[in-house]
């Protein structure tokens, strides 16, 4: 028998914060017990961390103030792919353009909050758990999703990390998202020899600490199994960008269209702190999200599955209007969201473009609040009680 310190010691699955999959179920027995959501839809996250700068993303190309702040940085107009008379894309975002006149594709100018914060760390925090400035929690708005629609127990395949560690917006209070960068790796892991006999045994020491462990592992061994079955049922053909993105985009998209019943996917690439010399880093990886989105969106549509898809795509904030000394920009504040999907609603623009001429302290100031855009996520698309999750009601925009 396996003691407690080298059960914790050797087994793959511990982290500094517990296992890395508390709570999830045998999926075999346990697929959507309890869960009170009311739509099968799909919605992927995806997080730009580092705070992507969203002037040189969505380019108010007629604004002359924009050119004068940025003498070096700014997307020429000759290059811009124009949107309406006043906005127009990064040219890296060529692949996105045909999605976007075809009408799959939205945007939300001056997304942002009360009192920003331009730490990277504390405006995370504010976006995962969608919480006021001055509030701080310990629970992620996506986690309160789990914990608010699941009477009991339920499987935290319900929403997926596509990571080896599980960001604060999928930590509920009673309920956890699942966290997996690769489904045959984690088959791998529980399926060892060591982790297999520790599945199938008792704990030697009765506390409930111990106990807890020992359940968790051995419902992890059994639904690590459903989860890489699943997976096996379709195996993507598309010609996926290389890099964390295209592989975790290929991840989801060979989950979705193998049936599995996920209803929320989160993904998080990094890289957007543009101090120095933005102009070519910024151009890789805007290049290399529009190229991956364009492929992920065209395997869902081939297989009729658009419809049931809705993405949006973040940063923690903007940078500020003004580029530095070092030809990047600083960390700013509103910023804006990407919305993707076969069933958007409204405008292709929702809203106006950044007003370049009222600033604060060399900032955009924010006009959209993003929690608006969760409640409409929660509400009219995944089909639950925005206002038990987020805390209070948020009037919902027109995208769904």
């Amino acid at each position: 028998m396996v003691n407690r310190r080298e059960f914790i010691k050797r087994s793959a699955l511990a982290t500094a914060g517990g296992l890395m999959i508390p709570n999830f179920l045998k999926a075999f027995e346990q697929q959507h017990l309890g869960f009170n959501g009311t739509s099968d839809k799909i919605l992927v996250i995806i997080q730009l961390s580092g705070g992507n700068d969203g002037l040189n993303t969505v380019i108010p190309f007629r604004n002359d103030i924009y050119y004068r702040e940025r003498p070096s940085i700014a997307i020429s107009r000759n290059k811009v792919l124009n949107l309406n008379d006043e906005i127009g894309l990064n040219p890296a975002l060529e692949k996105l353009r045909s999605w976007y006149d075809n009408g799959f594709m939205r945007i939300i100018n001056n997304v942002g909050y009360p009192n920003p914060d331009r730490s990277h760390f504390r405006s995370m925090d504010i976006w995962q758990t969608a919480s006021n400035a001055d509030q701080y929690l310990q629970t992620g708005w996506l986690g309160r999703y789990l914990d608010a629609n699941c009477s009991g127990d339920c499987a935290s395949y319900k929403a997926l990390e596509i990571d080896d560690t599980l960001s604060l917006a999928m930590k509920g209070e009673k309920l956890k998202a699942l966290s997996v960068l690769e489904p045959e790796k984690l088959y791998r892991q529980v399926h060892g020899d060591f982790i297999s006999k520790i599945a199938k045994s008792q704990p030697a020491e009765h506390s409930d600490n111990v106990s807890y462990l020992y359940k968790t592992l051995a419902e992890t061994a059994s639904s690590a199994e459903y989860l890489h079955t699943k997976s096996k049922v379709y195996q993507s053909k598309a010609n996926f960008p290389n890099g964390e993105l295209g592989q975790r985009l290929k991840t989801i998209s060979e989950l979705i269209l193998s049936g599995m019943p996920t209803n929320v996917y989160y993904v998080s690439i990094s890289g957007f702190d543009t101090h120095v010399n933005q102009v070519g880093q910024q151009e890789r990886l805007l290049r290399n999200y529009a190229e991956t989105m364009d492929v992920f969106l065209n395997e869902l549509k081939q297989n009729n599955k658009l419809d049931d898809v809705l993405l949006m795509t973040f940063s923690e904030f903007g940078r500020r209007v003004k580029q530095n000394a070092s030809g990047g920009t600083d960390h700013g504040t509103a910023n804006n969201v990407f919305l993707m999907g076969g069933k958007l609603k409204s405008d292709k623009v929702l809203n106006e473009a950044p007003n370049l001429t009222d600033l604060d302290e060399g900032d955009l100031k924010y006009s959209v609040d993003f929690r608006k855009i969760y409640a409409t996520l929660l509400r009219n698309w995944l089909g639950v009680n925005d206002e038990l999750v987020l805390g209070k009601r948020f009037d919902t925009l027109g995208f769904v």
